[in-house]
C-alpha cells in the first residue's frame, strides 16, 4: 500500500458490524479458528462477552472508504484463556495500586494457535502499532498485546517487546502409515510406543471417529460433560458454553473431528479436534473414567494417524506438555508482542522479555535433545 494513503482505524464492539463476505475478502487463511463463523459462535454463545471478561473490541482499518484489515481484539478484565502469561505483570501493577485491567488483547479467545492475527492483504501488522498506542492512551487502557501471531522480522520500536513460548508440534514427512512414522524412532522408543498403544485394546477400549456432521446431540452432550469435568477438576469454570460447540459443529462441520472412547459400550473419554486442508489442531480432552494411556492414544497417536491418512502437513496438539516430546512432537517457538503504557514499568518488562527469550531458546534446544528420532549421520 502506498505510504501516502491515509489509513483510518476504528474499533467495534460486536462482530455484527462486519459481514461474513467482507471478512472472507480479507482472510486468505483456511484455519478454522480464523473463520467468521468461529468468532460469531464465540459472541452469539456469550463465551466471549463483557460478562466473561472478553469484551469484543475488534480493530477495523479502512482506506478510501474501503475495508482493508480486521484484527480480532478484546478488552480484558483478567488474563484467563490467553496462555501467554502476564499474571506477574498484573501483580506488580497491583502492588503499586496501578490498574492493569482493562487491557487490549489481539488473539483468538481460549485458542493458543499461531496465525496471522491481522486479516489483510495490504497492511503489515507493525503499521497498526501507533494507532493501538494512541487508542490505549485515549481509552485509559494499560497495554496492548498481540498473542500467538507470526514472527515480526522487521526491527521493533523501542517500546514494543517480543515474547516467546515453546509449543510441541508434529510434522508429517510424507509418512505412509503410523508404522512408517515409528520407523524413524530409535528401537527403544519405537518398542515403548508400540507397547503403550497395545494397552488400549488390551483394556477392552474401543474408539470411534466422528466428523462434524456425524456428531449427534448425545455425542456432543457427552463431550461437553467431559469438557466441564476437565475444568472443574482444576477448580475453574469452563470457558466455552454448550451453545458455542453446538453452533461451531453446525457451521464448521467440515472442520471438526471428535474421538470417543468406550469401555464395554460405555463412553468414558473423548478428544475434540479442528482441522483444515493442512493442519490438525488438538483442542479439548476429557474423561469420566481413568484408563491407562488413553489420553496419549486419543490426543496424540490417533491424531497422528489422522494426519497421515489425510495427508495433513502438521499437528498442533495444544499448549505446553513435555510428555509430547517422546512421542515425536518437536519444540517450536511461538511469538507475541506487547506494549505497556506506564513508563515506570517499561524497563523492567523489557528486561523480563529479553531474559525470557533467551531462556526459551535454551529450553527449546534442550527439548530437541530428547526427541525419540534416530540420529542422522
Amino acid at each position: 500500500m502506498s505510504p501516502n494513503i491515509e489509513i483510518n482505524v476504528e474499533f467495534i464492539n460486536a462482530l455484527d458490524a462486519i459481514t461474513s463476505e467482507d471478512w472472507q475478502t480479507l482472510n486468505p487463511s483456511a484455519c478454522p479458528f480464523l473463520h467468521y463463523d468461529f468468532f460469531n459462535a464465540l459472541e452469539k454463545s456469550q463465551s466471549a462477552s463483557i460478562e466473561s471478561g472478553w469484551q469484543p473490541h475488534h480493530l477495523l482499518a479502512s482506506a478510501n472508504d474501503e475495508l482493508i484489515a480486521f484484527m480480532p481484539m478484546y478488552l480484558k478484565s483478567h488474563s484467563w484463556g490467553e496462555y501467554v502469561f502476564d499474571w506477574d505483570w498484573a501483580e506488580a501493577f497491583k502492588h503499586y495500586d496501578i490498574p492493569y485491567y482493562p487491557k487490549l488483547v489481539a488473539t483468538i479467545p481460549f485458542t493458543p494457535v499461531s496465525s496471522n492475527k491481522l486479516l489483510t492483504k495490504q497492511l503489515h501488522i507493525s503499521t497498526l502499532f501507533e494507532p493501538l498506542i494512541t487508542h490505549c492512551q485515549q481509552q485509559e487502557l494499560s497495554s496492548w498485546h498481540i498473542l500467538y501471531c507470526e514472527q515480526i522480522k522487521t526491527p521493533l520500536p523501542e517500546d514494543v517487546y517480543e515474547r516467546n513460548t515453546v509449543q510441541f508440534h508434529w510434522f508429517n514427512r510424507d509418512y505412509k502409515s503410523f508404522g512408517d512414522y515409528l520407523n524413524t524412532f530409535t528401537s527403544r522408543k519405537r518398542r515403548n510406543t508400540r507397547k503403550e498403544r497395545l494397552t488400549i485394546p488390551q483394556q477392552g477400549i474401543e474408539v470411534r471417529e466422528l466428523k462434524g456432521h456425524q456428531i449427534s446431540p448425545k455425542d456432543l452432550a457427552f463431550f461437553y460433560l467431559t469438557y466441564q469435568l476437565t475444568y472443574l477438576k482444576r477448580g475453574h469454570q469452563p470457558h466455552l458454553t454448550i451453545k458455542f460447540f453446538e453452533q461451531v459443529i453446525a457451521t464448521l462441520s467440515d472442520n471438526v473431528l471428535l474421538l470417543i472412547a468406550s469401555d464395554q459400550e460405555e463412553d468414558v473419554a473423548c478428544a475434540l479436534f479442528f482441522y483444515d486442508d493442512e493442519q490438525l489442531y488438538g483442542r479439548y480432552w476429557g474423561c469420566t473414567k481413568q484408563v491407562n494411556n488413553l489420553h496419549f492414544e486419543l490426543c496424540y497417536y490417533r491424531g497422528i494417524e489422522f494426519c497421515i491418512q489425510n495427508n495433513l502437513k502438521s499437528f498442533t496438539p495444544g499448549t505446553q506438555g513435555e510428555h509430547k516430546i517422546q512421542r515425536g512432537f518437536e519444540p517450536i517457538l511461538t511469538y507475541s508482542y506487547h506494549w505497556i503504557k506506564h513508563p515506570g514499568f517499561k524497563d523492567a518488562i523489557k528486561d523480563f522479555c529479553q531474559r525470557e527469550q533467551a531462556q526459551m531458546r535454551i529450553y527449546q534446544e534442550e527439548c530437541r535433545q530428547l526427541l525419540p528420532f534416530k540420529k542422522k549421520d
